[in-house]
Parts: C-alpha cells; structure tokens; sequence
C-alpha cells in the first residue's frame, strides 16, 4: 500500500477538512513568495484536492 493510499484512508470522510488545509497551505506558500509562484501553487492545490474526492480504486 502506497502513501497516498494510506492517506486516502486515513482522510475517509474528511475530505472538506482536508480540502481546507491544503486551501490554507497553499495561501500560505503564496503568501511567503509573495504571488511569485501562484499559478503553479494553483494547479498543485487543484490536483492534490482531486486525489482527496472519493473515487473508486484503480
């Protein structure tokens, strides 16, 4: 079992939570680099969410 997977599981039915904390984390890191890094931080926020929402295993 991966990381992630165990991530996964460990985040189960939490996945708002999780959405907020990766949201702030990445308000954060913007925040230290004043904007310098935004539309990357953007994208890695959009993907990491993506792998938090229920879907099924592959």
């Amino acid at each position: 079992m991966s990381m992630l997977d165990k991530l996964k599981n460990m985040l189960k039915g939490h996945e708002d939570q999780a959405e907020k904390g990766v949201d702030k984390a990445g308000d954060t890191f913007d925040e230290r680099t004043q904007g310098k890094y935004s539309s990357q931080t953007d994208v890695a926020q959009d993907k990491l969410k993506d792998q938090f929402r229920d879907q099924p295993p592959q």
